[in-house]
């Protein structure tokens, strides 16, 4: 018995201000069609069942557009393997906070068949081939008893949420979004649970032998770069689904390329250079791509830039490199500030930028609202504030 464990989709998610020539968010089309590949490997796939460990969507309320294109692909993936069960536990942005308000994943069972857990958790059990499986959406902790039922030969245990430790301390501290189920790790690795599939954090993670975060289809957190560097450390070749076979444990990663490519160049050591030189290392750095920034979202970190020199930089040229990529990054760091004397040990201080950069990334946001450019926005107020003449605008510097 075979199943596919996916996750955090976040169809309707917008980013950056481009669109198609059909006027839709370009990242939202991009992250409708990384979830319409998704189907396409799992029909190639064939499995007995499929997992989609939560948010579905990236708002409790998405548009018409993200709705249409889930419901196409549901409808799709079911006529294909109309003997497979699918399974959904509602995440954090699928799961209304008002009683009065309905999941939209309800959208799709009645008409499809797929098995949804939003509300409460459900344990839906299928004798035909003797599974059960516990489908826990995020719930507050300690309300669920995440128990197998002893009397199915397979047990699988499907959910949304956050294992106690597992998440990186980065990850942690600035997740805005983070899920109410709050999971100890040894709920998950008691005895009589075949599989347990997690959703929630968007890198593919193992908890325990038979405990996996499968990852997000693509770049929609609010950290990509922190996503990109997760995935670099574990050797991971991006996003994608896991297959499983229940009855051998032989587990299987599929990869399925992104969309558009997310790329986060090396990092430029400032330190001493004039704007003319900055401009060069920029250019250097945005060379090394074989195939340039065409269409792709970049960043590039410049550290140790003092901030009247990062007002000097060739602002045509950036302009230029945020014309040809989808978006191009400029993270322009300032000098490290470091304490010598007062209250507390020496060491590096949070600069009042770092302060608000950090404070920007982390807050919620208004459906529709793009982070960046806030960041970037809230960047640049501070500095007009800082200095006595208003600093020169910067288009896709983030300063």
């Amino acid at each position: 018995m075979r199943l596919v464990h996916l996750s955090d989709l976040h169809l309707g998610f917008r980013q950056f201000q481009r669109q198609t020539p059909a006027g839709i968010n370009q990242r939202e089309a991009d992250v409708a069609a990384s979830f319409t590949r998704a189907v396409d490997r799992i029909i190639a796939l064939a499995p007995d069942l499929v997992l989609i460990g939560g948010d579905v969507f990236h708002q409790v309320r998405p548009t018409n557009t993200a709705i249409l294109h889930a419901f196409n692909q549901f409808s799709r993936l079911v006529h294909a393997l109309p003997d497979a069960k699918v399974v959904i536990a509602a995440g954090n942005h699928d799961m209304p906070r008002s009683t009065e308000t309905i999941c939209i994943l309800r959208l799709f069972a009645a008409p499809l068949g797929i098995f949804v857990a939003d509300r409460e958790a459900k344990r839906f059990t299928f004798d035909d081939i003797g599974l059960a499986v516990l489908a826990v959406p995020d719930l507050p902790p300690g309300t669920v008893d995440l128990a197998p039922d002893p009397a199915y030969a397979h047990n699988v245990l499907l959910l949304h949420g956050e294992v106690q430790g597992v998440l990186p301390q980065a990850e942690r501290n600035e997740h805005p979004d983070r899920a109410a189920l709050r999971i100890p790790r040894e709920e998950l690795t008691r005895p009589g649970w075949d599989y347990v599939a997690l959703g929630h954090y968007h890198v593919y993670t193992r908890v325990a032998d038979h405990v996996f975060y499968s990852g997000s289809l693509d770049y929609t957190s609010t950290n990509p770069w922190g996503e990109l560097a997760e995935e670099k450390a574990s050797k991971l070749p991006g996003k994608g689904m896991i297959e499983r076979d229940l009855r051998t444990g032989k587990q299987t990663f599929h990869p399925l390329p992104v969309t558009r490519p997310f790329v986060d160049l090396a990092p430029v050591d400032g330190r001493g250079m004039s704007a003319a030189d900055l401009d060069v290392a920029i250019q250097k750095a945005v060379a090394k791509l074989a195939d340039g920034v065409d269409g792709k979202v970049v960043r590039l970190v410049l550290n140790e830039v003092p901030r009247h020199v990062a007002r000097e930089v060739d602002h045509k040229a950036l302009r230029e490199l945020q014309k040809r990529a989808l978006h191009f990054q400029l993270d322009v760091r300032r000098p490290s500030t470091v304490r010598k004397s007062g209250t507390g040990g020496p060491g590096r201080r949070a600069s009042l930028a770092d302060t608000l950069r950090d404070s920007l990334r982390a807050r919620p946001l208004t459906t529709g609202v793009d982070r960046e450019a806030l960041v970037a926005l809230g960047l640049r107020y501070l500095e007009i504030a800082e200095v006595s003449e208003p600093a020169r605008e910067l288009p896709g510097v983030e300063a």
